[in-house]
Order: C-alpha cells, then structure tokens, then sequence
C-alpha cells in the first residue's frame, strides 16, 4: 500500500518536472524568433540604401538642350560669293554664327563664281549663291543635277570713267573696258548692249576680263584703266575712294531699252543640288525662309546700320562703304513662280543671243525649285 503511494508521487513529480520544461522550451523558441525577426529588421533598415536626389545643374542642363537641338539640325554647305548675294545672307550668317538659325551651315565665302561652281559640281556644296546664267549652264553640265531656288540679285552693273566722255552706249566705240566676269552674266548682258547699239565686242571695243573686282580699283586710280565695267557694292567702294571716277551708264537701263521689256537683268540667284533637294526638303525650305528673313531684314531702314557692322565683321566690306552700297545693291528674294518668268525670260534672251551664255540649252521646268 505504502509503496504504491511513493510510485503515484513519483509519477506525478516527473509529470511536473516534462511540463516545466516544456513551457520553458516553448518560450525560448518564441524569444529567439521574436530575436531573429527584430535583428532581420534592424539589419533591413541598416542595409536599406538612402534614396538620393541627384540635381541637374541648370547650366548641364541648357548645354544638354543646346547639343540635342544642334544634333537635330541639318548640316548645309553653303557658299557665296562676296558682294550682294553675300550682303543679302548677313542676318543669316549671324544668326548661325550664334546658334540660332535653323539648320547648321559651313560657309564658303568666295570672291569669284569659278570658287563656287567647281564645289557644287562635285557635291562639296549642297547650297550655293551664283550668276543667274552659270545656274542654268551648272543644269546643263549635271544633266539636271542642279536647280534655282530663288532669285537673289537685279541689274547692279555700271560703267565707270575718270573723265566724262561717255553718255551713251555709241560713246564706247574704241574704248577699252576693264570688267570681270568672264563667262557669266557681267560679260554676256554687256555683249548683248554693245551688239543691240551696233558695236561689236573686240572689234569696236576692247574688253580685258580681270579675276576680281577688287583688282580693278587700283588701275583706275593710276590711270592704267580710264572705263570699267563693276557691279554694286564695288561702284561704291570705287567712287568713295576715288572723286575722279564717276558713274557713266547704268547697264540695266541700257539692258531694258536693248532687249525692249522682254526680261529684266537678273544678276544672281541661289542654286541647290537636286539630290539634297530631294532628300532634305525641310530643310531646303527652312533655309529659303532664313534666307528671305534676311533679305528683308538687311534692306530695311532698322537693319541697315547693324547690317553694314555685320558686312565689315564677315570681311565682305568695310562698315561706311556697306552703309551706303546696300540699297544701291538692287537685293531681292524671288522664288516660285515669278522667279521663273523672270529667269526664264532673261535666259531665253542670252540663249537668242549666245546659246553657249546658258551651256547650250535653255533648262526644262524641273529646273525651277518651289517648296
């Protein structure tokens, strides 16, 4: 009996004793999960990186916008030729300079058409400033690889003397002419006036073709030349320099009475290669609007002085002489339709006269871009 009470006692000892410690298990397992779960936290938050904000500097990003926009522009080469084509491009050619025209332009600026006319034939220039005639005989020599664009320059041409002998066309017989412009419209409208007033180039005039026109100023200032045919802005420049040479005809009167009223003189135009014009019309067409901009903001009253700044900044002519040249320089922007009734006509009376003036052949109407 008594050793039945001592094994119940037990039983129920060891019966505490397994509960104990399964209580103080059960909380050890809790602590250490509770442990491991704040230390996951801990170590979340210590590893966490910082949320960082990163600041463009202004600058950065104006530079950033500027190269975007300079990347999104189209590259033109473009020449011209200095004197009123260039003139008329000076608001244009500031405006690149700066950054602010509408397409990238690498500038050719020459001093004579035989620097440009070479370039465009071969593909270096894709744009290009040149005589209205050696336009249409680039057409003919390309087999329409080349178009005008617009027409950029009226009559400017004058017959110069230090003396005051000549009043009429009649009054060149036995005279000799300095000029420029061999091949192009200088020589071919001056042959037309000389044959429609009965006298025949190199025969009843001698004519000497010079490369430039700044070579001629200085032999009418020692005498060596008396007569000189020159086109505007060089009049100016001549006359200013010189009070003994004066103006003695003006060869797009003499040219309108000679053809009577059939074309009007057009001296200058802009010519593209048809290629780039096919493949870029965009931007083809932001240039001729540039480049109208500039025409009439270089002709304008307002622009003219800053104008004459920009002529002297571009080494194409001094400040004073730019001043006074420019509305003497008979500048204009005509495209379309109107540019070919006018080119068309003047190419058709040099065609009459010397097929050869045009290359050969008058040019079909592709020639003529319109946007």
């Amino acid at each position: 009996m008594k050793s039945m009470k001592i094994s119940k006692l037990l039983a129920m000892l060891m019966a505490f004793t397994m509960t104990v410690s399964l209580a103080a298990c059960g909380t050890t397992t809790q602590t250490g999960e509770s442990t491991e779960s704040q230390q996951t936290e801990e170590t979340t938050e210590e590893t966490k990186p910082e949320e960082e904000t990163t600041e463009t500097p202004a600058e950065e990003t104006e530079e950033t916008a500027e190269e975007t926009a300079s990347a999104e522009k189209t590259e033109i080469n473009l020449g011209i030729i200095s004197g009123p084509t260039g003139l008329g491009m000076l608001d244009l050619l500031e405006k690149n300079e700066n950054g602010e025209a509408a397409n990238s332009y690498n500038v050719t600026l020459a001093s004579a058409p035989d620097e440009i006319t070479g370039k465009v034939i071969s593909g270096e220039l894709d744009i290009a400033a040149v005589p209205t005639n050696v336009a249409s005989t680039l057409y003919n020599k390309t087999e329409g690889g080349v178009q005008i664009a617009a027409l950029n320059t009226m009559g400017v041409l004058y017959v110069l003397e230090t003396g005051d002998t000549i009043q009429s066309v009649a009054d060149l017989a036995g005279k000799t002419i300095y000029a420029t412009g061999q091949g192009s419209t200088p020589e071919y409208a001056l042959n037309l006036v000389l044959e429609k007033n009965g006298l025949t180039p190199g025969e009843d005039v001698t004519i000497v073709y010079k490369d430039e026109n700044a070579e001629i100023a200085p032999l009418l200032a020692s005498g060596e030349a008396e007569v000189a045919l020159l086109p505007q802005p060089f009049v100016t420049s001549v006359t200013m320099q010189n009070e003994n040479v004066r103006v003695a005809l003006d060869l797009t009167e003499e040219w309108d009475k000679a053809v009577e009223g059939q074309s009007g003189l057009t001296m200058g135009c802009v010519v593209v290669r048809t290629e780039f014009a096919q493949n870029n019309k965009e931007a083809l067409d932001s240039f001729l609007e540039e480049y109208k901009a500039s025409v009439e903001t270089v002709t304008s009253e307002e622009g003219l002085a800053h104008a004459a700044e920009l002529a002297e900044h571009y080494d194409i002519l001094k400040a004073a002489v730019a001043q006074k040249a420019i509305p003497e320089c008979n500048i204009v922007f005509v495209e379309g339709d109107e540019m070919q009734q006018i080119a068309s006509g003047f190419l058709q009376v040099l065609y009459d006269a010397n097929p050869q003036s045009v290359g050969g052949n008058l040019p079909n109407d592709d020639f003529y871009y319109k946007r």
